[in-house]
């Protein structure tokens, strides 16, 4: 395609693609439904902050999209490109470029893949403490971008806590850095946690900065084992309210450890289960002994510890949930990947609430996630040839986002908004904020140039 020679000239004829099945390979990401994919008129691989610069520059220029691409790994649309245009896959940018274990921090390029970095720095005593469960296939800059979290946010919190700095390219090509090397800043604007969480819509990042942390000498975990789900969500909320310092803390509902069973060919009770993690340099015991004495008050059928060489095991069912939901009944997939969160004290009442509703309609709705911070991973199966089914879970999914809402809670914990989410950001934040939001997206990209179609509701005349 003639309209898109300025790539290869960019790039030194190298390094793009406008063949078929690289176009293909960048319609969507994990969580898209094939009939919602869309190929991009053309690809490129960026190999430097100058080139990410220049293509954004020309394509501004030319009113031409570009939606920004790492692992493909995200769950709400993110990647696909809404209008067409320039896919910009950003994984050859993958370098660990700086440790510097006596500051805690690490400089990495966007497309480095987040357990590479642990891997890379734990031969200083440290690690990267947010990292998703998807960690080990997603991408820094993924992360950032729809500003990640996972088991560990409990304790550690989210991925854009622990972003110090950024390099970023805006729409129309011009570089800036956000942040420093400094753990706090009271300079001005901060325009790093602006980029944090927007999903590849105002801004490319192109470097990040990230703080570390000591590996704990100490890591004891397990699982608590429930006759009911609602006790197991009431275990959770009493022990985050009552200070039991843990790091991790997943809530399993027992159609999940069924599917978790059929898919590991594992052993796991079929009732609803607690995982906890503890990690400390002294005192673990007693930490343990405190959230055994929390769970007790639920009446727990049993409160399990693994050894030291079990702990890969323990986590496992929980790592490749999102697997095992996917294979576990042939002719039938997730609808959406759910992904909600509430107060903690509101926890027990979304879980029991999306079962509830799904009982309701006699459908399968596994629930799952990440307790300690109340969010609820949550899917819908369906037969998709069954539009009646499909109607009956698409309400479902509906209505757990909008109870989660109404209990003050949001509509994505950690997913984002991608294309699925964004008509629930008004009645999240109100008018006035979204329409702040439009303000600022045409402040830093009036041309509508990056990742179109994303995080914003849909209005007429929009781009």
């Amino acid at each position: 395609m003639s309209e898109y020679a300025f790539l290869r000239e960019i790039t030194g004829g190298e390094r793009v693609s406008v063949e078929g099945h690289a176009r293909a390979e960048h319609a969507g990401d994990w969580g898209t439904d094939p009939e919602d994919e869309r190929d991009p008129d053309a690809v490129v691989w960026p190999a430097s902050t100058a080139e990410v610069s220049a293509v954004l520059a020309a394509a501004d220029e030319r009113g031409l999209p570009v939606t920004p691409y790492a692992a493909g790994t995200a769950l709400e649309g993110h990647v696909v490109p809404a209008e067409g245009g320039i896919t910009m896959d950003l994984s050859r940018m993958d370098a660990i470029l700086d440790v510097r274990p006596d500051d805690l921090q690490v400089d990495v390029q966007p497309g480095v893949i987040g357990s590479d970095v642990d891997e890379r720095v734990a031969r200083h005593g440290l690690f990267f403490p947010p990292l998703p469960s998807s960690g080990d296939i997603s991408t820094i800059g993924g992360m950032i971008a729809t500003d990640a979290s996972g088991m560990g946010t409990v304790r550690y919190g989210e991925v854009g806590d622990w972003v110090l700095g950024l390099e970023a390219v805006l729409p129309d090509g011009t570089v800036i850095t956000t942040g420093s090397r400094a753990r706090k800043t009271s300079a001005g604007y901060n325009l790093g946690d602006l980029l944090v969480g927007s999903e590849g819509t105002l801004g490319v990042v192109t470097r990040a900065t990230l703080e570390l942390a000591g590996r704990p000498q100490q890591i004891r975990g397990g699982r608590a084992v429930f006759s009911d789900l609602g006790d197991a969500a009431g275990a959770v909320f009493d022990a985050v309210r009552s200070g039991v310092d843990v790091a991790k803390i997943e809530l399993v509902d027992g159609l999940s450890a069924t599917m978790a069973n059929a898919y590991l060919d594992e052993d796991l009770p079929e009732k609803p289960m607690v995982f906890v993690e503890f990690h400390a340099d002294h005192g673990i015991e007693e930490e343990i002994d405190f959230c055994r004495t929390v769970f007790r008050e639920y009446d727990p059928a049993a409160f399990e510890l693994a050894d030291d060489d079990r702990m890969d095991d323990l986590w496992r069912a929980r790592r490749e949930m999102a697997y095992a939901i996917e294979e576990y009944r042939a002719g039938m997939r997730s609808l959406h990947p759910g992904d909600v969160t509430v107060p903690i004290s509101a926890l027990r009442e979304i879980v029991t609430y999306a079962k509830t509703r799904g009982e309701a309609e006699g459908l399968l709705v596994p629930c799952y996630g990440h307790a300690g911070d109340g969010n609820l991973h949550y899917t819908v199966l369906v037969d998709p040839d069954d539009a009646e089914m499909v109607e009956r879970a698409e309400a479902v999914y509906a209505d757990v986002v909008e109870r989660a809402l109404e209990l003050g809670g949001t509509a994505t914990g950690e997913h984002g908004v991608g294309q699925g989410k964004r008509e629930y950001l008004p009645k999240e934040h109100g008018a006035a904020a979204v329409e702040t939001m439009r303000t600022i997206k045409r402040a830093l990209d009036p041309n509508g140039t990056l990742n179109p179609g994303k995080v914003l509701p849909e209005r007429d005349g929009d781009r």
